[in-house]
C-alpha cells in the first residue's frame, strides 16, 4: 500500500479509505480477503492506530469491509467495480424561466436569516412579485447545486433540480410524472405517510420487507415492483445503512427493464457522527434510473417545508413536457433566503454546530438508556434516533426518557399490519432537553 500525502488537505483517514475502496471496486482486493490489522497498518504506512480505525469505519460503515470478532477485517463487497459517471465542475447555467421531523433548530442563527431576509427584500424588491421558474429560483437551484457538489460528491446541473414545499408535495409530483400505471414499492417498516400518498393517488404498492441489509430485491422481483422507494443512507426508522452491495443489487434490477426506477430519499444523511456521509446512489448511476430527493425540514426546521430532488437528463425533459406547468409551490422570498444561506456558507456551519450539539445529546442519552442494563441499543451512529430492545424496566426507562423530551415509539407502529417487531423500540432524541438530560445524569436511579 502506498505512503500517504501527510501535506495534503484530504484527511489521511479519507486518503487511506479511498485507496482500500479503490482496490476494492477495481478487484485488486477479492471476497474474504483479510486487511492488515490496525496495527500493523498504522506502523507500515506511519500514522496512528485511530486513523486507520477511521478509515476502517468507514469501510464497514458502506459495506465494503466486515470485521470479525477476534480474527480481523475482511473484504466483503463482491459486486465487481462499479462504473461511475464523469463529474463535471459546476459552472454558470443559464435557467429557462415559465410563467406559467423535531429538527435541529436549538441554535439556528436567526440573526443570520433576519439579516439575509432584509438584504433579498432590499436587493430584489419587485423581483419578489414575479414569478419564479417551474422548478424553483435559478439562485436557489444553483445554490443546491453547489452544496451538492461539496457535501454529497456529485454534480447535479441546477436546471434539473426541481424544488417543492414539501416532500409529500413532490411525491405527489412524481406519482405523476412516473405514471399512476406503475406499482411502486415502500420499504416496510418505513415513512408512514407514504401507503397514504400512493392510495389517495390511487396508485398499486406493495409493502417490501427489510433485512439488516434494507429492502429485498427478491421482494421486488415477486411483488412486481416497477418504482422502488428507498432510504439507503440511514432508513427511518430502524436506523439501517445499505451496504455497497445490497445498494448494486437494486440497481441492476433497475436496469433490466426500462419500466423500474428507484426513488433514493436521502433524508437524514448528513447527521452522521462517525465518519463522513456515506455516498449516494444517484451520484453512481450511469443509467438514469435514480430519482435522488432531500429536504431541509430536518437540518433547519420543520415548518421550513423546502424540499427538492434530481433528475437525469431524460427524466427531466419529460418533467418539463408533463408538469412543467406548474407553477412553483415555495414562495419566491423564502426561496431567494435560503439560496444565500446557503451560498454564503451559513448552512454548512449550522450543520456543524448541530452534529456537535445532537451528537452531546446522542451520548447524553446513551448514558442514560445504559443506566438500564437490560435494554439493548441498535444503530445509533447517524441520525435523531436508534432502536431499542426492550427488557424489564423499559416502562421505567420510558418515563425518565419522556420527561427529558425523548420521544419512544413501538417499531410496530410503523409496519405494514402493526404487529411485526416484537419488543422493539424507536428513540427520537431530536427534541431532548440537553440540560435536563444532563442534570438527570448527576441523580442517582430512583
Amino acid at each position: 500500500m502506498k505512503a500517504l500525502d501527510k501535506n495534503a488537505a484530504e484527511p489521511l483517514y479519507e486518503q487511506l479509505y479511498e485507496e482500500i475502496k479503490s482496490d476494492i471496486l477495481s478487484g485488486k482486493m477479492s471476497e474474504g480477503e483479510k486487511l492488515p490489522s490496525k496495527r500493523a497498518l498504522s506502523e507500515q504506512l506511519q500514522i496512528s492506530v485511530i486513523t486507520v480505525e477511521n478509515a476502517y469505519s468507514q469501510l464497514i460503515a458502506e459495506g465494503y469491509v466486515r470485521a470479525a470478532e477476534r480474527s480481523g477485517y475482511f473484504v466483503q463487497y463482491s459486486g465487481g467495480a462499479v462504473a461511475l459517471p464523469s463529474i463535471a465542475i459546476p459552472g454558470e447555467t443559464a435557467e429557462e424561466t415559465d410563467d406559467s421531523a423535531p429538527a435541529p433548530s436549538g441554535q439556528f442563527p436567526f440573526s443570520v436569516w433576519t439579516r439575509l431576509m432584509r438584504s433579498v427584500i432590499l436587493e430584489k424588491g419587485t423581483a419578489l412579485l414575479r414569478p419564479v421558474p417551474c422548478g424553483g429560483a435559478e439562485e436557489l437551484r444553483r445554490a443546491i447545486s453547489g452544496y451538492l457538489y461539496r457535501a454529497r460528491g456529485f454534480y447535479q446541473p441546477p436546471e434539473r433540480i426541481i424544488t417543492g414545499a414539501g416532500t409529500e408535495y413532490l411525491y405527489n409530483l412524481l406519482i405523476q410524472l412516473l405514471g399512476r400505471d406503475k406499482r411502486y414499492g415502500i420499504e416496510n417498516p418505513g415513512y408512514e405517510k407514504l401507503p397514504k400518498i400512493y392510495a389517495l393517488n390511487d396508485v398499486a404498492f406493495e409493502y417490501v420487507s427489510l433485512d439488516k441489509s434494507g429492502m429485498i430485491v427478491d421482494e421486488l422481483y415477486k411483488k412486481r415492483v416497477e418504482a422502488a422507494h428507498i432510504s439507503p443512507a440511514h432508513h427511518y426508522p430502524t436506523g439501517i445503512v445499505m451496504p455497497i452491495s445490497r445498494r448494486r443489487e437494486i440497481m441492476r434490477w433497475a436496469e433490466e427493464d426500462g419500466r423500474r426506477f428507484i426513488i433514493e430519499d436521502d433524508y437524514d444523511s448528513e447527521l452522521r457522527w462517525s465518519g463522513k456521509p456515506l455516498p449516494t446512489m444517484f451520484g453512481t448511476d450511469t443509467t438514469g434510473r435514480i430519482i435522488y430527493m432531500n429536504t431541509f425540514s430536518q437540518t433547519i426546521a420543520p415548518s421550513v417545508r423546502i424540499s427538492y430532488m434530481c433528475l437525469s437528463e431524460e427524466l427531466y425533459g419529460l418533467w418539463r413536457e408533463k408538469l412543467g406547468f406548474y407553477a412553483c409551490s415555495v414562495p419566491a422570498f423564502e426561496q431567494y433566503t435560503l439560496a444565500r444561506f446557503i451560498s454564503e456558507g451559513y448552512f454548512e456551519r449550522h450543520i456543524n454546530r448541530s452534529k456537535k450539539r445532537f451528537r452531546r445529546i446522542r451520548d447524553l442519552v446513551l448514558q442514560l438508556i445504559s443506566r438500564y442494563p437490560d435494554i439493548g441499543v441498535s444503530e445509533e451512529n447517524a441520525g435523531l434516533h436508534f432502536t431499542i430492545s426492550a427488557g424489564q424496566s423499559a416502562a421505567e426507562m420510558t418515563e425518565v426518557c419522556t420527561q427529558c423530551g425523548i420521544r419512544i415509539t413501538p417499531l410496530a407502529y410503523y409496519y405494514a399490519d402493526k404487529n411485526c417487531a416484537g419488543e422493539l423500540y424507536v428513540v427520537n432524541y431530536g427534541g431532548a432537553d440537553d440540560d435536563r438530560l444532563a442534570a438527570l445524569l448527576t441523580e442517582p436511579l430512583k
